[in-house]
């Protein structure tokens, strides 16, 4: 009966969620609902399933005979506004309904072209327009009007009454009480970007729009009875059953080959058996035993398709543009992924279950994480889209909600709040102070409504849908700005529908790799094999680089905590790298887990383990659980469970299980197999205590090895080839520190490096032999119209001779040429800065802009004599900073007034132990982190004058509010402390020392 339902998916707009929805139905006794969102469907699967699962709702096979269960009877449409005016709502009829108006509304947003003020032809669905004094259309078969009961009067002689057939019940639904009535009104506001009192009433909904028993509905209508039977009757033909499937059914592609599912089966296996061979020869029978294990499961589930579409992604990109990937995630647990090079991570080596990724009882689908360079995913994205039909791949979506500070910074500017104010309530600091404030409880009333709420729909990272079916009968879609359709719903209902993404995703550390590789090749002709992970990690000289901590530019292992943690563990081995990868997590580390693994790596001998199971599957990380696959183990070894329980009992732990009942009904299932494997009680219930403590924090190995891979051949690269491997660091950014710090690490290498040159640089870091020059990227407020036309001008007419020809052949501003000058980027001319400013002022500074012709003539210009003009290192130093961030010739060391550098240097920590001793640090980072009252404490990381790193902790007690202002150098008072063999400093006293000022600005 209610045919115009709005959730909260009607962002801005409605706001309620589905089960709330659907509760309220239930408690007021409602048969029949529409829901019908504004401009998207993002809700109408969750609607129907919703309705279906919480027993509301008459299953399609239900028989009619007996007592019937009350049910809610779920249809859905789209709601259709143009410029916040209320156009019609269709409904579907079926399935195909629900096509027809995804397709609508998908064509519109694809094309970019505003809805139309009538309907088009649909075959599926019924479509209502609203009612107006004024109406007058002549409708279609479909077309119906809706009527409000504060409409009823305009009924009187109007000539609609001459079709009494078309006019139905209309009572739209968006709040579920008076108060949400006026969170609406603030949503709207927050739409509008205008005042709360500002917001048109056009533009906001009526007080009544919302749920009402039927019987209320009716009595409203009872002088229009016929309304109420136009309006059953029409909800009666709806029939979307058919989307609630008891058993989730995989939506994906269901074929690779155009032949169908039985030639896939032939094609993987071929395909499987092929990289058996080369990944292990012919004669492994281990490995014959898995992959055949692993092929009846995945031809089982029907997910043979799934792993040869993800073949052919890799294939291509390892083909035709020899992309190098990584294949990282719990995908990597699959010998079949590993012989198809999907991954380059050996299950068996690691002892990895496949059933971490795949098996028989797991109901959510699995997913592959694909990696590639930064710069080359939209390849891979674009071959994706245009291999498969229109209407059949899309991007997954996101739903954001409202952020806590961004909420109050909303809600006080619709109220009409000065921006300071606004500030003053967003400011940690205040809080104490905030909170005896009436107008920031009323924003925080505001927001304890709003917090969860959906905000706007995007992207997901990477998340591609293949489907076999038109995904426009689950969703609308999308066009954003990245230009690739995108659904209207989340990974999590994607899921719930029944999709596997195709996670097609980057990172700049494959970019790293896959530059130095290049440079190697083209700066000492060395073409290296990259993929030969198998010598790197039995590498002495790499192992002894992850003992001593210090792989600054390395994927994953260069933070300063996964440092200090390599250093901790004297890590110098693939294995403990990767225990490292995964314990280096937060939840880990915050648990204690990590101290214990590290005491326990030191003293194996001393370990004590629960059990002889225990000790057999944990005895790889001394009886400590690092990963989710020891979640597995223990509850198979230990309890007894099949491994596709464990992988269910372990996925539910990990707070991905949504039914309490079932996961209550595996707990009891843990206890009970134990028991008949003859444990204690005692002993079972500590078992139970260490795993469901860890499992909220596990990570799978396959993920850790993945990752450490990728560490292993950058830490090769940096090794051998340090040069180039940070030339590719500096070109792929994306690291873990500041520019300046990757410069610096490349000084250290020998390289001569220079500053940008118009004769010498291109876009990018260049290098050639031991020669670095600095690309005009890195310039801060160089074009990028010059940054791409300087090299490419050089390139086609040679180099550039002097500052005139310069500006004639790239038709450089006044503006742009000042930046390079003052840089020394045409130092080339021979001639200094001063000078060259003197004469591009001459040249340009009172012209208009040349254009760009021909010259008939080449004129010499006339050369003038001046004066000396005075220029220091420190001035340029100070341009450096400014242009560049950092200055090259000159470090944070160089800028101080005193030339005090600390009486101990990093290397020399070991020595002073338990000592307070005087440093001077230059600053590279900083992370806050919460201590268990509350309160902030910090830690830092510095570079000493020879330029090793050393790290600081800053205790509240010791430690002003704000202790770190920004860069520079800080003389530091502390007292050197050691955990597991690493020195770092405990800071009592902390200043930042001044420095000498510009010349220029002191003059």
């Amino acid at each position: 009966m209610f045919l115009n339902v709005h959730s909260a998916y009607s962002l801005k707009y409605g706001t309620m969620d589905i089960p709330t929805i659907v509760s309220k139905a239930r408690a007021l006794g409602i048969h029949q609902m529409v829901l019908t969102d504004i401009n998207n469907s993002t809700g109408a699967i969750e609607f129907i399933r919703t309705c279906y699962k919480q027993g509301i709702a008459r299953a399609p096979d239900e028989t009619q005979s007996g007592n019937i269960p009350y049910h809610l009877k779920p249809v859905a449409g789209i709601e259709f506004r143009k410029d916040d005016q209320l156009l019609y709502f269709g409904i579907a009829k079926n399935k195909e309904g629900m096509r027809e108006l995804n397709e609508f509304l998908s064509i519109h947003n694809i094309e970019g072209r505003a809805l139309p003020d009538d309907a088009p032809v649909f075959e599926h669905v019924f479509v209502i327009y609203p009612f107006i004094k004024s109406f007058n259309r002549v409708l279609k078969t479909n077309e119906f009007v809706g009527i409000k009961s504060s409409q009823l009067n305009y009924l009187y002689k109007h000539s609609l009454l001459q079709q009494k057939e078309k006019l139905l019940i209309w009572h739209p639904v968006t709040v579920g009480c008076k108060i949400e009535h006026r969170l609406h009104q603030y949503l709207r506001a927050i739409e509008l970007n205008t005042l709360l009192s500002m917001v048109p009433e056009a533009s906001k909904c009526g007080d009544d729009e919302v749920l009402i028993t039927e019987k209320a509905l009716k009595a409203k209508f009872e002088a229009f009875p016929f309304m109420a039977d136009n309006t059953q009757r029409l909800i009666d033909t709806c029939d979307l059953s058919v989307y609630f499937e008891p058993q989730v059914k995989s939506k994906n592609r269901f074929s690779y080959t155009k032949e169908g599912e039985i030639f896939d089966r032939i094609l993987l296996r071929r395909i499987a058996y092929k990289g058996l061979a080369y990944r292990y020869g012919n004669d492994h029978p281990v490995a014959r035993a898995r992959m055949e294990k692993e092929l009846s499961i995945i031809e089982f589930k029907n997910y043979c398709a799934y792993f040869l579409i993800t073949f052919d992604i890799v294939r291509y990109a390892m083909g035709r543009h020899k992309f190098y990937h990584v294949g990282r995630g719990s995908g990597a647990n699959s010998i079949v992924a590993y012989c198809m090079r999907i991954t380059d991570v050996d299950p068996i080596d690691l002892d990895l279950y496949f059933e971490r990724f795949l098996h028989e009882k797991r109901t959510s689908p699995p997913d592959f994480d694909i990696d590639f360079a930064w710069d080359e995913r939209e390849v891979i994205q674009k071959y994706i889209f245009e291999k498969y039909p229109r209407w059949h791949v899309a991007f997954l979506g996101t739903m954001s909600t409202f952020k806590d500070r961004a909420i109050i910074r909303q809600i006080g500017k619709v109220l009409g709040l000065p921006k300071e104010e606004i500030d003053g309530f967003t400011d940690p600091a205040k809080e104490r102070e905030n909170q005896k404030n009436a107008t920031y409880q009323k924003l925080i009333a505001v927001h304890q409504y709003m917090r969860s709420m959906p905000n706007q729909r995007s992207i997901h990272a990477g998340g591609i849908l293949i489907s076999d079916e038109p995904i426009t009968y689950y969703t609308a879609l999308d066009m954003p700005p990245k230009g690739y359709v995108t659904v209207q719903w989340d990974m999590y209902e994607a899921e719930a529908i029944g999709y596997e993404k195709f996670d097609v995703l980057s990172q700049r550390g494959i970019g790293h790799i896959r530059e130095a590789v290049q440079l190697i090749e083209k700066n000492q002709g060395k073409a290296i094999d990259i993929h030969d992970f198998k010598t790197f990690k039995h590498d002495p000289q790499l192992n002894a680089i992850l003992r001593e901590g210090q792989p600054v530019g390395c994927f994953y292992i260069e933070s300063p905590a996964m440092r200090q943690l390599l250093k901790k563990l004297k890590c110098e081995d693939y294995l403990t790298l990767v225990a490292a990868s995964s314990i280096i997590r937060p939840g880990v580390a915050s648990s204690g887990m990590m101290k214990s693994f590290i005491e326990r790596y030191h003293a194996p001998d001393q370990v004590v383990y629960l059990c002889k199971e225990m000790e057999e599957q944990l005895k790889e990380t001394y009886g400590v659980m690092v990963y989710q696959e020891d979640v597995i183990k223990v509850c198979h070894y230990f309890a007894g469970l099949d491994l596709a329980d464990a992988d269910v009992l372990r996925k539910a732990m990990s707070g991905k299980y949504r039914s309490k009942l079932a996961f209550e009904e595996l707990v009891n299932k843990f206890f009970q197999s134990a028991r008949l494997q003859g444990h204690a009680e005692e002993l079972i219930v500590e078992v139970w205590r260490q795993i469901s403590s860890f499992a909220g924090y596990s990570f799978s190995k396959a993920h850790s090895a993945s990752f450490a891979v990728e560490s292993y051949q950058s830490l090769y690269l940096k090794t051998y080839y340090p040069k180039e491997f940070m030339v590719a660091v500096l070109n792929n950014y994306g690291g873990f520190y500041s520019r300046w710090v990757y410069v610096h690490e490349l000084k250290k290498t020998g390289a001569k490096v220079y500053l940008p040159c118009v004769n010498h640089s291109d876009e990018v870091v260049n290098i050639n032999g031991n020669d670095v020059y600095l690309g005009f990227m890195g310039i801060m407020g160089l074009e990028n119209k010059m940054i791409e036309q300087i090299p490419a001008e050089r390139r086609k007419n040679g180099p550039y001779k002097d500052l005139e020809q310069f500006v004639k052949r790239t038709q450089i501003t006044l503006e742009q040429v000042i930046l390079l000058i003052r840089l020394g980027a045409l130092r080339c001319t021979g001639k200094d800065k001063k000078t060259l400013l003197w004469e591009i002022y001459n040249y340009l500074g009172h012209r208009q802009k040349r254009t760009h012709s021909a010259e008939l003539f080449n004129l010499e210009s006339k050369e003038y004599v001046l004066p000396a003009l005075e220029n220091s290192a420190l001035e340029d130093a100070y341009v450096e900073w400014e242009l560049l961030g950092y200055s090259l010739n000159f470090n944070m060391f160089d800028f101080l007034k005193t030339s005090y550098r600390g009486e101990v240097m990093a290397a020399d920590l070991g020595k002073y132990v338990g000592e307070t001793v005087r440093m001077v640090g230059n600053y590279v980072c900083e992370k806050t982190v919460h201590t268990v009252k509350n309160t902030k404490m910090w830690f830092g990381t510095f570079l000493d004058v020879k330029g090793d790193f050393f790290d600081t902790t800053h205790f509240p007690n010791t430690t002003p509010i704000y202790p770190f202002t920004g860069k520079g150098c800080y003389l530091i008072l502390g007292r050197i402390v050691e955990d597991f063999g690493f020195p770092s400093v405990e800071v009592l006293k902390f200043a930042k020392l001044d420095i000498v000022m510009n010349p220029v600005a002191v003059h």
